[in-house]
């Protein structure tokens, strides 16, 4: 039965676990990532029970991949990426060659050749993608500017990638690849067309996007959201993400992650980007998880048992030798702890790119198969230990903090760059859209002090012109509500549609101010229920206002004496 129907099985298993362990983790209050590892494994080959269709997982985690640095750049604008070109470009590169030249090192020790070891240090050297967008997605840090940082340097780190799969071919035969390797000659001509013929893609790739793209992607989205039809419109979003995403890897051999995140970007200077991320979220989280489930089954126990130094080498060199070496960048660049800290701990990982580089040493000879399950199994433990990683960066950043100026540890959440606000007794809106305009209008009217708190940085602009304090992120951020002076607010709004989110904030605005009104928006009564109990003093169901209005207005007129007919003469 499960082999008639590969696909169904595989996704309607694959997610039952996940979903299982998902929740395990969750109750054990480790990182969701943890559960869908553990999913993978279950139906990989190297376990008893159900085995799942391994190539199948594979391409549907690459539509999770899509969509995951879709939502990025949907968040990420160009002028994000070129406010931050000065750090990530030289700090990627130097992290790289440093974090290549950590891995020959450790190959040459293992007695493997120059050819494997510039391989077995490439795919060291860069981070999964999946694994660092959700992590900065999970601690709200996409809108901040060490979230930028990250996110540019990442950027880099895969375009670095595509040049070293391009460039790994023909050096293959003088890097000690396979038989009869010796007897033939880099041909640096045809390598310098490869590497023309590969930049100008890339070129060519972002000059569509910038000229056409801008243009054309907005207008399709406006286009189908005044048909009034929520279902076109979700579909509009799917469509343009991976049909970018796919066009970008078939015509510009650009990587779908690539593809995908430019696609965002452009996308991200129109008005209806939030709620193109809105919508693709869902279809987001789910094939994010099976990426996670993809990587899971790959992994073999064994490799534990029969490569033990190897892996404890290479394991040290991606969680301790790349984050340190990317501390080092940021700061010596001139950015502070925070900064330097998170790029660290996004970067003590490996994923997908490492996998690919692999395969490819592989099957050129290059790399030796134990060095390919190296890869793996340092990849798989980097990711499950990468949520540590952010732990271990807060308790860091603290310690160093309380070194060099003398904070408490517990006074240190403050991103230096987020000075906190001078308004007192104020009111605080999370949320500027359709509800939270009306109730910051009617704020600023009755000239009650106001601090908005808004995801949208255009909105944020257009706040600061009429003179509003606001700043762009996610308020579930503790960093962005103690900017906002919660301690002294005498009243706070939560105009946000998300009842999960939005929890989140009732419950760190009640810790930060026991005394503050908080009022907030719910749809259900199930999240009336969650958000009072997280702390909420006011709870109003958006339907529930509604009706009780049209009913008010139709008991006036029903009050109404009703007016006599007119007689007409016959």
């Amino acid at each position: 039965m499960f082999h008639e129907a590969s696909l169904v099985a595989t996704i309607v298993v694959s997610l039952s676990l996940a979903f299982v362990f998902g929740i395990a983790a969750h109750r054990l209050k480790v990182s969701l990532l943890v559960g869908y590892l553990l999913a993978g494994i279950a139906v990989g080959p190297f376990t008893p029970g159900f085995i799942a269709d391994q190539n199948l997982a594979s391409q549907l985690a690459d539509v999770g991949v899509i969509l995951l640095m879709f939502g990025v750049g949907l968040h990420f604008s160009p002028k994000d990426l070129l406010s931050v070109r000065k750090i990530v470009v030289p700090g990627a590169v130097i992290q790289i060659v440093v974090s290549v030249l950590l891995g020959m090192g450790l190959s040459l020790l293992l007695g493997w050749s120059v050819g494997a070891g510039l391989v077995f240090g490439l795919a060291l050297s860069v981070a999964s993608t999946v694994v660092l967008m959700r992590a900065l997605q999970n601690r709200r840090l996409f809108d901040t500017d060490r979230g930028r940082v990250t996110v540019g340097w990442l950027v880099v780190q895969d375009l670095l990638m595509v040049v070293a799969l391009i460039l790994l071919p023909p050096f293959a035969t003088s890097l000690d690849g396979g038989a009869g390797a010796s007897a033939q000659e880099l041909d640096f001509g045809n390598l310098a067309v490869a590497l023309g013929i590969t930049f100008g893609k890339v070129a060519a790739f972002i000059a569509v996007m910038l000229v056409i793209g801008r243009r054309a992607i907005p207008l399709l989205l406006h286009y189908v959201a005044h048909t009034g039809s929520r279902e076109l419109f979700r579909l509009a979003v799917l469509t343009i993400a991976l049909s970018v995403a796919f066009g970008a890897a078939q015509l510009f051999n650009i990587s779908f992650a690539l593809g995908a995140f430019f696609a965002g970007m452009i996308l991200s200077e129109s008005a209806l980007s939030q709620r193109a991320a809105e919508e693709s979220l869902p279809f987001r989280d789910a094939f994010a998880a099976l990426f996670f489930i993809s990587v899971g089954m790959l992994f073999d126990p064994n490799i534990i048992l029969s490569n033990p130094l190897a892996l404890v080498g290479a394991l040290l060199i991606v969680v301790v030798g790349n984050a340190g070496v990317a501390y080092l960048i940021v700061r010596a660049l001139g950015h502070s702890i925070e900064v330097a800290l998170t790029v660290a701990a996004g970067l003590a990982q490996i994923g997908e790119f490492s996998l690919i580089l692999a395969n490819i040493g592989l099957s050129l000879h290059l790399l030796p198969e134990r060095a390919r399950d190296v890869v793996l199994g340092v990849s798989i433990i980097s990711i499950l230990l990468n949520p540590l990683a952010f732990v271990l960066k807060d308790w860091i950043r603290a310690r160093l903090q309380q070194k060099t100026d003398g904070t408490p540890p517990e006074q240190d959440k403050v991103d230096p760059e987020l000075p906190v606000t001078t308004l007192r007794q104020h009111a605080v809106l999370i949320g500027c859209g359709r509800v939270g305009r009306i109730v910051c209008d009617r704020l600023l009217a009755a000239g009650t002090p106001l601090f908005v708190i808004e995801e949208t940085a255009e909105i944020v602009d257009k706040l600061r012109e009429r003179s509003v304090e606001a700043i762009s992120g996610n308020a579930a951020d503790e960093v962005l509500l103690h900017a906002a002076n919660m301690e002294a607010a005498r009243i706070l709004f939560v105009a946000i549609p998300d009842a999960f989110e939005a929890g989140q904030i009732v419950q760190q605005a009640r810790l930060a101010n026991k005394d503050v009104e908080i009022i907030a928006r719910a749809h259900f009564d199930a999240e009336v229920e969650h958000l009072t109990r997280l702390g909420a003093d006011t709870v109003i169901m958006g339907e529930e206002e509604i009706a009780h209005a049209m009913l008010g207005r139709a008991f006036e007129v029903l009050a109404e004496p009703t007016p006599r007919p007119t007689l007409r003469p016959v």
